[in-house]
């Protein structure tokens, strides 16, 4: 899940247990929510709240269940973009949400961060030095890649890291989910960047923080983006087994 163009998330595991179950079958390998994936129209007015309901059934500590969903679509849609795209326009920046990546990133995670940026930009026909390509192509995080359908995650303030990660079982839910359906999802911290601008459109409490947008819709199996697929570590890296 990712804010800015060297970033990306790649779900390498099966669906996140409903009731200590998984969830269908293994669509770890095409769930690839990496920047547009995007999209047609929803054909039902219905199918993009399905997925997210059906997603809280995701294991959560004690049950508590700290994740806040919500969902904006058609004219409220774009009614946001419009927002953001006079922001972004005008230079207009806010003090983000929550550090999105560590303030001192090492080896080997900045490593990793940056290759995947510029595979993406690869990908893209993007040169290094064409920083002007590369901002247009960041802004259209905040028209969500023209998906016609986004979901925002929010937490209470008072939540720590356990419920935090129970946020990431819910997202993670929810993107299996969308595959399953036939859709496709693009989450995105980059919101986390403008808190004070969603607070006020979503009409956010004060007792609750913005974590991640997520776009949903119809992959465009023609954007060349779409064909990047993130390296994973070798397990020797991360994997360690007593016996």
């Amino acid at each position: 899940m990712g804010q800015g163009p060297s970033t990306s998330l790649r779900a390498n595991g099966v669906g996140l247990g409903l009731r200590g179950e998984t969830h269908g079958r293994d669509r770890s390998h095409s769930l690839s929510p990496l920047r547009p994936r995007l999209p047609r129209h929803p054909r039902r007015s219905d199918s993009t709240p399905r997925p997210g309901r059906k997603a809280s059934r995701a294991a959560t500590g004690g049950n508590l269940q700290p994740w806040h969903i919500a969902i904006v679509q058609g004219e409220p849609m774009t009614r946001l973009k419009a927002i953001m795209a006079e922001k972004i326009a005008t230079g207009v920046t806010e003090t983000p949400a929550y550090d999105i990546y560590p303030k001192e990133l090492v080896a080997p995670y900045r490593d990793r961060r940056y290759a995947v940026g510029e595979a993406m930009y690869a990908h893209l026909g993007i040169p290094r030095d064409d920083k002007t390509a590369r901002r247009d192509w960041f802004a259209r995080n905040f028209e969500f890649f023209g998906a016609p359908a986004a979901y925002f995650c929010t937490v209470d303030r008072r939540m720590g890291p356990p419920q935090w990660s129970d946020l990431g079982m819910y997202l993670q839910n929810l993107m299996l989910l969308a595959v399953e359906a036939g859709l496709a999802t693009c989450p995105q911290e980059c919101w986390a960047m403008y808190p004070e601008t969603v607070g006020t459109f979503l009409e956010i409490r004060e007792d609750r923080m913005l974590f991640c947008g997520m776009a949903i819709g119809y992959e465009d199996k023609s954007a060349r983006v779409n064909a990047l697929r993130t390296e994973r570590a070798d397990e020797a890296e991360w994997l360690t087994t007593i016996r």
